[in-house]
């Protein structure tokens, strides 16, 4: 009798854990059908914009800001050849006609970063819908909804870092790929509806998830420029780059996992109003 009931009891848990493991395999493979799918929908999207977005490269001209560096910047420092890189200047007609949150376009040289860029109500929307709107679990590249982008000490934007490298995913291993070998990959460039902008890289670096780095506004000069140092101390690479009080930085952040950000910092050189 015992051993009926042992027997008995041996195969309700046997039959538990045959079940729980079909629920797990069946949930991961929905997963990976609606990853593949999202990621092709973006992947289409993507072609779409390109295909209907003129972008073009703009020498300076009397329009065009370069903003002074600090006084006691050396002759060495790369901001000198960075600044006479062309700005780029986006035709947002098509891109406001699908969606008129668009704020602007960001391009990162050596990344696949080339994509219009959309502002919210929160941080929240664009975590899980593309640039058309739709659902989309691949999301889309998105301003932080506190920033004027016109004004703000630190511009943050965001996306998933995907695996198929869209979105911000060919951000996630530049510190391991190579990427750094190459100073001409140090720059971003920014195009937005008023205005067009050039910034330098100085930090870049992978963080536990934390939200120290995501400040939009300082009381005194003092404190941006201690929240900046914090930055340039953090960077795995030395970009020999100095950041003033008087400066303006963006920030890219994506997850490099679940537990770790991937972090870019820059300040803006160059501009021109549109």
């Amino acid at each position: 009798m015992k051993k009926k009931r042992k027997l008995k009891y041996s195969n309700i848990i046997i039959f538990i854990i045959l079940l729980v493991s079909l629920i797990i395999f069946t949930i991961s493979i929905k997963n990976i059908i609606t990853w593949y799918k999202d990621s092709k929908s973006t992947n289409e999207e993507l072609d779409e914009i390109n295909k209907n977005t003129t972008i073009e490269d703009i020498p300076d001209n009397t329009n065009t800001e370069v903003i002074p560096p600090s006084k006691d910047i050396s002759l060495d420092d790369p901001y000198w050849s960075y600044i006479s890189t062309n700005l780029i200047d986006v035709d947002f007609n098509n891109l406001l006609s699908t969606n008129n949150d668009t704020v602007g376009w960001i391009q990162v040289p050596g990344t696949n970063v080339n994509y219009p860029f959309v502002k919210a109500t929160d941080n929240s929307y664009y975590l899980n819908h593309s640039f058309d709107k739709s659902y989309n679990t691949s999301g889309w590249v998105f301003l932080d909804y506190r920033n004027n982008f016109t004004s703000d000490k630190n511009l943050i934007i965001y996306a998933h870092g995907r695996y198929d490298n869209t979105m911000f995913g060919s951000l996630r291993n530049i510190t391991t790929n190579g990427w750094l070998n190459n100073p001409d990959n140090f720059i971003i460039k920014i195009s937005t509806l008023e205005e067009n902008t050039l910034w330098q890289i100085f930090s870049i670096y992978k963080i536990p998830n934390t939200s120290d780095y995501l400040d939009v506004s300082f009381n005194t000069p003092e404190d941006f420029l201690s929240f900046t140092t914090k930055l340039i101390n953090r960077s795995i690479y030395n970009f020999n780059t100095k950041v003033s009080s008087t400066d303006r930085i963006i920030t890219l952040s994506t997850c490099y996992n679940d537990d770790i950000k991937s972090v870019i910092h820059a300040k803006l050189i160059k501009k021109e109003k549109r």
